[in-house]
């Protein structure tokens, strides 16, 4: 099993991230993953993650937005987490704006693998103790040890 904190890094868990909207916040993703992951192309990414909201929204309710897409270039699993400044508007399933978002970009021939990291990472954000926590991390380093933390609770 692919484990969350082998896809997720410190680099890609910001805190404080100025959101306001949807667009705006998964630009805000695709730059900072193509800023760290060097063979991405940022409007690669902000594409297809556009493209897949288009299909319906990735926001899963209790504030929380899994945006995911495979995307061509991309050879291995790599995962964001971006906690907003400020919650926005993200036609959620619950109708409640999202201040938090857990991307996950996958390859082309993505595999159950990839299903079951995103089966993580929902059933994670399904608890309220995780969100709480996410919620409080004051860094990116504290964001990325709640991961780490839940990671290791099982």
């Amino acid at each position: 099993m692919i484990r969350l904190e082998t896809i997720l890094t410190p680099g890609r868990s910001l805190v404080n991230v100025p959101g306001g909207s949807k667009k705006r916040a998964l630009e805000k993703v695709a730059t900072l993953i193509a800023d760290q992951v060097p063979e991405l192309e940022m409007q690669d990414v902000f594409e297809k993650l556009v493209a897949r909201e288009k299909l319906g929204s990735t926001g899963f309710g209790n504030g929380i937005a899994i945006p995911h897409c495979r995307l061509e270039g991309c050879s291995s699993p790599v995962s964001a987490l971006l906690h907003l400044d400020a919650p926005i508007d993200y036609d959620a399933i619950d109708g409640a704006p999202v201040d938090l978002l857990f991307v996950l970009l996958v390859p082309v021939a993505a595999t159950d693998a990839h299903l079951e990291l995103l089966r993580q990472i929902a059933s994670m954000l399904d608890r309220k103790d995780v969100r709480d926590r996410l919620r409080a991390a004051q860094s990116s380093e504290a964001l990325f040890q709640v991961v780490l933390d839940v990671q290791n609770e099982h």
